[in-house]
This record gives structure tokens, C-alpha cells and sequence, in this order.
């Protein structure tokens, strides 16, 4: 199946936090939805749906495109309207965690799937395998995991995990639906506990965890190092289990105990004390008030283990790791955390040794390629580069001699040896031709499907390169180019895309040439941000120097290359990603 599955209406059973989401997203995409849960006790039998899409309304950042849209999903209840279901061509189960509830579900809804719909479960983790063999056997080749992220309208990763009789055309089509539809960023995991995005991610946590309470560290000094310096989100590791939701947290790291009883890093996988004894306080973190950390007034506190309560969070990153880590050269960047005696740098390196010691070891169990480890932790959990990348970035060989080294010297959560492939004399596992594959022994290029060809510009894993298109012109602060069709692109070279003079004029004369040999224009940038707005910086140099003249100028360039993009004689189209502020959102 080369074409998106043609998905007009789909059921979402479970109206939990994920599964209202979920169903919020499918109409945002113009997919009619019907959202299942269990009959209310008491009034309307519909209830707990109906609260449940009332309360999407409430949710920061917002689940629909327009709130006008919650109309469009249907409730339903298990009791009264499995009917629904006869007509739908996806089914997504996002119940409960539990096996036995999705067992029994499965069983209940048989009857009412269709002979062509697809159904696939949203669990984060649990056996596909095991859920596939309560379905009819009619039924298993449609049948897969589709994991979503939360929240799953703004977080890119969607993780596919097929069954043994999961049909190769239907993977492919969800695939394509996924990415076209839905806006996602695909990956095909292995049925293994928390497929890939989770399994090397919480084991990120856990590391942290142990590291953290090895050396002594808060956990605001903590947040401040594995954040922004370390090319994370702000939330860095404990404000994202606040967010998360500690309890949830302790769920997730609980099936890893249960499921990986054999795994060499097995006896990590526990929750701590002070975790189990904010659980049993029911301070789960953001949705409590407060977990790890909590707001007191306009201060942010944090919990100190020594003295049991919170202390204002103000720790910083030591001064000399923080050099170490804005180093321009990123392959000395590791080496330098190795050697540094600071008890920051020394944490850094062990957190980021023992991740990419997991990850190398589990990567054939987990995943086809090395790509998919990276694309599903920058797509799942925000990071800049994933850990093969970070490694290969930092130098392979002698990174891999280092993990050796200390995996002998007894320094590593784990004594388990680094797979061959790590040393086989290679320099990486991402390279022009492709990303490794241990099953295959060699690089694999990316998907062929056909919706990826409608991709430019795909999210490329270090090493990758796209082809850059034909120049047409280039400035200091503009370049326009084309691919050979009708179209042509203009993008900003400019800091953060920052709309200069510079950019003023060669938008105005991208503008000129498209109308004259194109069809049409694409203001498109690179990278992220879209545009960080106007040059203020040189603006407020030109008003600094007295120029107010050549300011009005700049003012009135600005003002006549907006009456240039309205009044084009060709389509002249804003591709935005990333943020569009001021000027740049103008």
C-alpha cells in the first residue's frame, strides 16, 4: 500500500488524558471521531465523555485548532453504542495500562470491527503481541501499536509497532496516514517494553536518578546541567517528571522492572525512597501542585533530600562546566568533562557514558537502525541530537575506548560489554548512505515510501545531507534557489532569521525574478525560528548613531517590501516553522 490509508472515520476507546487528545487531534486533522469510555454510573450514560471533552477545553497547550471542534467528536459508551464502530476504518484503543482491561475490551469489540478497519493500541509499552492474540484471527493483519506522545497534537513522534501478522501494506499505509495526515514523525519500533522512544529515554531518567544521588547533587543542580547547555528543553530532567507526573513516572519505570527481568541494568530499575514517599503524599508533581519542585508565592522551591524539605531553587551550573559546554568545538566537549575533577562535569560524563553504553547494547533488540534511537529521543523527548549522534559528534572510536575503559575499571552502571559492531574499526553509525542496522550488518538508507518524497527537507540524523537546490541568487542576507520546477524559495541568512535591511531588499528582489521566470514564491528558512522579528539590534544602532533618516528608511523598506508580498504577480507563500515573531510574523 504506497498511498495513506483512507481513513474517513475513526473511534478512540478510552477518554482518559491521551485518548480525549487523541480524538482532539483526529478532528483537527477533519477525520470524523467517536470518543468510547465506560457508561456513568449515575445521569447521563454518556458522561464521562462529555467531561472529558469539556475538560480538553481547559488543557495548556491547547488540544484543538479551534475549540469550535469539540463539537465535532462524538461520545459514546461501551453499553449503548458499539454499533459506532461498524463504520469507522481506524480504532484506537487508549485505556488503562492494564492488560487484562485491554484483553477484555478487545473481546467486547470483535464483533463490531469492520472487515477492512485497522485497529492499533496506544500503550506505551505493553506486549503488541499479547493484544494481537485476543483478536480474531481476520483481524491480527490489521492490527499494531501506534504510541503516541504527550501531548500528542504538538509532540512529533509517533511510534508504530507491528505483530508477527501485522500486514507490511497496512504498516505502510498507517505510516503514510500518520505522517500526512497527522503531521507526525514516524518510527517503526520492535514489540520490546516501551518500545524505543521510552526505553532509552527513562533509562536516560533512571541514570540521572542514580548519578544524582551518587555525587550528592540537587536536583535543581541537576536541572541546570541536563537543560538548555546540554541541548534539552527547559524542563530539563526533574521539572519533566513534575510534568509528567511522578506516579506516572514510577508506572513506567515499574513495567521495565516487570518485563526486563534479564536486562544487564535491571537492578536500577526501581523507584527511589523520597519518589515512593511523594507518591504516597500525593504530591505527584504538576497536576498536584507540586512534586519535586512547587510554587510557594512567586518562588520556585525544590526538595532538599538532607534536610526533607524545599529550599529556594537557585543552583547553578559550575562556571568551568558551562565553559566546557559552550565550547565551540564539539568534539572536544566530552573530553573535556571527562577530565574536568568538578562534580558537574563528572556527573555529565557518567550519565551521558552509561546512555550511550545502553543504547548501544539494546540497539538491535529495540530498533532496525541506529536512526530510529535518535529520530524517536529529538522527536519524543525534545532533545537536539540523540545519543548515537551525541556520541558520533563527539568522536567514536575514542568515546567507545572510554566506555570500554571504564566498563573494565568497574566505573559503569552495567559490566555487560559494548557490542562488536561499537569497535569494529567504523567511525560512527550515521553516515551519507544511511544509518546502521545491526540485523542487516551494514547502513540502511531511510524509507522509500512515497510520502517521503514529498519531503524536502527531511528531519536529517547527523552526517545527512540534503541537496541544496539551485541557486538562483544570494546575498549577504538572503538566498533564492529552485529544485528545476516552477517554484523557487527564498530564505533568510540572517541570526535568528531577523528581518534586516538586507533581507528587505532581497525579498523585494526574490520577488521581482519569481515574477519574471517562476510560478510562485516560498519564504522558507533552514532551521528553526521561522523569524526572530526585525533587526532591533541594527535599528537601534542607527538610532544610537543619530541616522534618523536612513531609520525612517529602514521603516519605509519594511513597510513597501509587505506591499511587494500582498500585490505580487505570482503566489508568494510563508512556509512557517518554528516561531514567527514581530516583523517576522508581518
Amino acid at each position: 500500500m504506497s498511498r495513506p490509508l483512507p481513513i474517513r472515520k475513526a473511534a478512540v476507546l478510552g477518554a482518559g488524558v491521551m485518548g480525549a487528545q487523541i480524538a482532539a487531534h483526529l478532528v483537527n486533522a477533519g477525520i470524523d471521531t467517536v470518543l468510547f469510555d465506560l457508561p456513568a454510573k449515575e445521569g447521563n450514560p454518556n458522561g464521562i465523555v462529555e467531561r472529558a471533552i469539556g475538560n480538553l477545553g481547559k488543557l495548556s497547550p491547547a488540544p484543538f485548532a479551534s475549540a469550535a471542534l469539540a463539537a465535532a467528536i462524538t461520545p459514546a459508551n461501551y453499553d449503548q453504542h458499539l454499533d459506532l464502530l461498524d463504520g469507522c476504518d481506524l480504532i484506537i484503543e487508549a485505556i488503562a495500562e492494564r492488560m487484562d482491561w485491554k484483553l477484555d475490551l478487545y473481546a467486547r469489540i470483535a464483533s463490531h470491527i469492520g472487515a477492512e478497519t485497522v485497529v492499533a493500541s496506544n500503550t506505551s509499552g505493553l506486549s503488541i503481541e499479547a493484544m494481537a492474540a485476543a483478536l480474531p484471527d481476520a483481524v491480527r493483519p490489521r492490527f499494531c501499536g501506534v504510541h503516541f506522545f504527550n501531548p500528542p497534537r504538538y509532540m512529533h513522534l509517533a511510534e508504530l509497532i507491528p505483530c508477527r501478522e501485522t500486514s507490511p501494506d497496512v504498516l505502510a499505509g498507517l505510516e503514510s496516514f500518520l505522517t500526512t495526515a497527522l503531521g507526525k514523525g514516524v518510527v517503526i519500533a520492535k514489540d520490546t517494553p516501551n518500545f524505543i522512544g521510552n526505553r532509552i529515554g527513562v533509562f536516560s531518567i533512571l541514570s540521572t536518578l542514580h548519578h544524582t544521588a551518587r555525587l550528592g547533587l540537587g536536583f535543581d543542580e541537576v536541572d541546570a546541567l541536563t537543560g538548555p547547555l546540554l541541548g534539552r528543553p527547559k524542563s530539563a530532567t526533574y521539572r519533566t517528571s513534575d510534568v509528567v507526573g511522578l506516579d506516572t513516572m514510577a508506572h513506567v519505570i515499574k513495567t521495565m522492572a516487570d518485563t526486563l527481568p534479564n536486562d544487564p541494568w535491571h537492578g536500577y530499575f526501581a523507584a527511589p525512597d523520597w519518589l515512593q514517599a511523594l507518591i504516597a503524599k500525593g504530591a505527584l508533581g504538576q497536576k498536584t501542585g507540586g512534586g519535586i519542585f512547587r510554587k510557594i508565592g512567586k518562588d520556585i522551591h525544590v526538595l532538599d533530600l538532607a534536610s526533607g524539605d524545599y529550599r529556594p531553587a537557585k543552583a547553578e551550573a559550575a562556571p568551568e562546566v558551562v565553559d566546557i559546554l559552550k565550547s565551540r568545538d564539539r568534539t572536544e566537549i566530552l573530553a573535556r568533562l571527562r577530565d574536568c575533577p568538578h562534580p558537574h562535569a563528572r556527573f555529565l560524563w557518567a550519565c551521558l557514558r552509561d546512555l550511550f553504553h545502553y543504547s548501544a547494547y539494546h540497539l538491535a533488540d529495540i530498533a532496525d537502525t541506529a536512526r530510529d534511537v535518535d529520530l524517536a529521543i529529538r522527536w519524543g523527548y525534545g532533545w537536539q541530537q540523540g545519543p548515537f549522534e551525541t556520541w558520533q559528534a563527539s568522536g567514536w572510536r575514542r568515546v567507545a575506548d572510554w566506555i570500554a575503559t571504564d566498563i573494565a575499571a568497574g566505573e559503569t552502571m552495567a559490566n555487560a560489554p559494548l557490542p562488536a559492531w561499537v569497535s569494529d574499526g567504523r567511525e560512527g553509525v550515521h553516515s551519507a548512505e544511511g544509518s546502521f542496522s545491526p540485523s542487516a550488518g551494514a547502513a540502511k538508507p531511510r524509507s522509500a515510501l512515497p510520502v517521503y518524497r514529498r519531503q524536502r527537507f527531511p528531519d536529517p540524523v547527523l552526517a545527512e545531507r540534503a541537496d541544496r537546490g539551485t541557486t538562483v541568487f544570494e546575498t549577504d542576507a538572503v538566498r533564492m534557489w529552485h529544485d528545476g520546477d516552477e517554484v523557487a524559495v527564498v530564505g533568510f541568512k540572517t541570526k535568528m532569521h531577523t528581518v534586516s535591511n538586507g533581507v528587505l531588499d532581497g525579498v523585494q528582489d526574490a520577488i521581482a525574478r519569481a515574477e519574471r521566470e517562476f510560478a510562485g514564491l516560498v519564504i522558507w528558512q533552514d532551521s528553526e525560528p521561522f523569524s526572530a522579528g526585525a533587526d532591533l539590534k541594527g535599528a537601534t544602532a542607527l538610532l544610537q548613531a543619530g541616522k534618523l533618516a536612513e531609520f525612517d528608511a529602514m521603516i519605509g523598506n519594511f513597510q513597501a517590501t509587505s506591499q511587494r508580498i500582498k500585490y505580487a504577480l505570482v503566489p508568494v507563500v510563508a512556509a512557517v516553522r518554528g516561531m514567527a515573531l514581530g516583523g517576522g510574523c508581518e
